[in-house]
């Protein structure tokens, strides 16, 4: 559901053959759809002398690679830490302010469990509010006039969040209660007396919406969604609701209910011949208009406008990326939007009266998130983060222009001089296309002590691999391996054609994206190209077992962490609460009922017998999407062939480990599985 999905994103540059990191071969078209080379380009004096010096350098070097950009020129004295250091860093997400604007919600794993806790504005320590030793839980807002809270957590990683109240005396009371529900929540009322909740308590497929009661918590049903459309926004004085029908993976409409008229049939708002997609961002403060985002008019996802009383449309953001969100302050003062700039999220902060865009403070470097404003809209939070800095929360007085840095999440027995900038590079795949890519070399890494690498293959299909700091990555990349996370064809984030170019050709196209990083990574001169290992998760992990089993000699170990691994299994037993998107996720892979045959091709536990690389598999055992008999056969199916496998299965998580204990576990059984076999 998009109701609480906030994304990051991305900003780069252009690599191609030997003069790959220059400033001068910056994209100054759509990235990846349309490959390019050297000759399309004009270059300077200046620039010819930078050519010069790369091919001096590729001949010392056996043409090996690129010479070392500014930042990777430091002395390798770096000191190695293990994985517990990384993962002892605080992670914290949200931002709630109380109605006094004296108080932050937000939610932390400093105890190694994510738990809700409090901030004061003006600084201070933290004070936990819930005490959770097992299952993570994450706040959603405090209530608008008083100091109870909302928050959402699940059983072990089960995706079946249920959505709890916090009272001011310190008990909780769950708001819907059942055994099979998952529960969302959809924001307060204007007039702050209600709030929405989304569940699946009626029907498994489909979200009801409800409205509940302020005080005592009493609840009408306000929306039954009979026909499961995916229920995306409701405007604040409560009378229209968007929803959206998922035709295919590149086709979605949005159509508006109107409670004023609850018997009437939705209508839709985004008419199109052809294919677009469309999803809705907000609503205006006011209730007057929605925006939503349209890919019908171009390669990226443009924000537009649509006046609930006229019907006009018309266009508000339009960049050569996605836009990723748009959304307001309470009163409609600020309007935050993010875009997907190549790696980076860029966020632009409006100040609607004036139409200019608000001025921040100096701030470390990285990308803004979760930008919010307290009730009067004088205060404003968020957080920041880059790779070599882990998120922290800021804020401003929007009077005063005081800012502060409330957080300082890294691990203080980490210094940030020994972590590494991850580089947006590009390379040309088996048919000459781009593929964008995030490199990460180790500060040991020279022409006479090459790192061994990694491929990191994302999750999704569609998903993107962003700058920002993973402490997995970081982790790995202090032990000595080198990391290129790509950005495969099907990826977001590159236009809607790269996006959609692997559609029904999973494990054929997109395998030979991940297969050529390898031959870009033995052409960098500070790798040892004779060691190249894979490594993902979920759609990541089904990539690492497709590596091994259809390119045998690809690559030398793999990493499968709750990998996909018998695709026929997979979309026959996909959750029942993911009907809105079924069709479309079908239109991608293939529906099981026609395309088993080919889905059987495409699996690697049919064909596990080709299996002859070391093999790790990591799983959860509560895990709705990739079910654990996955990785149980796969590891068995590879055993029998006499190739090292080891194999960790963590009881209490599911599709993505939360809880820090497991985490670290996880990534020191990477390290040492790669020592021994990378």
């Amino acid at each position: 559901m998009r109701l609480q999905n906030v994304e990051k994103a991305m900003h780069g540059f252009f690599n191609a053959s030997i003069f790959k990191n220059f400033e001068f071969l910056r994209m100054t078209m759509r990235p990846c759809i349309v490959p390019r080379t050297a000759e399309g380009f004009r270059f300077s004096p200046a620039h010819w002398n930078q050519i010069m010096m790369a091919v001096l350098c590729a001949a010392l070097f056996a043409c090996r690679g690129t010479p070392p950009t500014p930042d990777q020129t430091r002395e390798p004295d770096m000191k190695q830490y293990p994985a517990e250091a990384f993962f002892k860093t605080i992670s914290y997400a949200g931002a709630s302010f109380s109605r006094d604007g004296e108080r932050i919600l937000l939610s932390s794993d400093s105890s190694g469990v994510f738990n809700v806790a409090s901030l004061p504005f003006e600084g201070g320590e933290p004070r936990r509010l819930t005490d959770s030793r097992s299952n993570a839980m994450f706040a959603l807002s405090w209530f608008p006039r008083d100091l109870r809270f909302l928050y959402t957590f699940d059983e072990g990683g089960n995706e079946l969040n249920h959505i709890y109240v916090r009272e001011e005396d310190g008990s909780s009371r769950n708001l819907t209660p059942g055994e099979e529900v998952k529960a969302l929540f959809a924001g307060f009322s204007e007039d702050e007396e209600t709030f929405w909740v989304l569940t699946n308590e009626r029907d498994p497929r489909a979200f009801d919406l409800y409205r509940h009661a302020v005080d005592g918590y009493g609840r009408e049903l306000v929306f039954r969604n009979d026909a499961a459309w995916e229920v995306q926004r409701v405007s604040r004085n409560g009378r229209w609701v968007s929803i959206a029908r998922n035709n295919t993976n590149a086709d979605s409409d949005i159509y508006l209910w109107d409670a004023e008229a609850p018997e009437a049939e939705p209508v839709l708002i985004t008419p199109y011949e052809g294919d677009a997609q469309h999803a809705a961002l907000s609503f205006a403060p006011d209730s007057r208009s929605l925006y939503y985002t349209t890919d019908a008019h171009g390669e990226f996802a443009e924000a537009w406008r649509y006046d609930l009383e006229s019907g006009e449309r018309s266009p508000v953001i339009r960049e050569r990326w996605d836009v990723l969100f748009l959304y307001f302050s309470e009163n409609g003062r600020y309007r935050v939007a993010g875009i997907n700039a190549d790696a980076r999220t860029e966020v632009r902060i409006v100040d609607t009266r004036t139409g200019k865009q608000v001025q921040l403070p100096e701030l470390p470097p990285g990308d803004l998130s979760d930008v919010t404003f307290s009730h009067d809209e004088t205060r404003m939070a968020f957080y920041v983060d880059s790779s070599r800095s882990p998120q922290n929360l800021h804020v401003v007085d929007l009077d005063s222009g005081v800012h502060r840095q409330l957080t300082d999440a890294l691990n203080p027995a980490i210094d940030p001089d020994d972590l590494v900038e991850g580089t947006v590079v590009r390379y040309a795949s088996y048919d000459e296309l781009e593929i964008p890519s995030i490199l990460y070399r180790p500060q040991s890494a020279s022409p006479e002590a090459p790192a061994p690498a990694l491929v990191w293959v994302h999750g999704g299909p569609g998903g993107q691999s962003r700058l920002g700091y993973s402490p997995a990555i970081q982790h790995l990349v202090n032990h000595g391996y080198a990391v290129l996370a790509v950005n495969n064809r099907g990826s977001s984030g590159y236009g809607k054609t790269f996006f959609h170019l692997d559609d029904r050709r999973h494990g054929d196209v997109d395998l030979k994206d991940v297969v050529t990083a390898r031959r870009y990574l033995e052409s960098l001169y500070w790798v040892d190209g004779e060691a190249v290992g894979i490594i993902g998760g979920s759609y990541g992990g089904y990539m690492v077992a497709a590596a091994l089993a259809f390119e045998p000699q690809a690559f030398d170990a793999g990493i499968d962490i709750f990998g996909v691994t018998n695709w026929v299994r997979t979309l026959e037993s996909i959750p029942p609460w993911w009907e809105s998107f079924k069709t479309a996720l079908y239109s991608e892979m293939g529906d099981p009922a026609v395309d088993g045959e080919r889905h059987r091709a495409v699996s690697p536990l049919f064909h596990a017998k080709n299996i002859e690389g070391p093999l790790l598999v990591v799983q959860g055992a509560n895990d709705p999407r990739v079910l654990q008999v996955e990785s149980d056969e796969l590891v068995a199916a590879v055993r029998a062939n006499g190739v090292p496998v080891e194999y960790i299965v963590f009881d209490d998580e599911g599709h993505g480990f939360l809880k820090r204990e497991n985490r670290i576990e996880a990534s020191e059984a990477y390290v040492r599985f790669l020592d021994a076999h990378l």
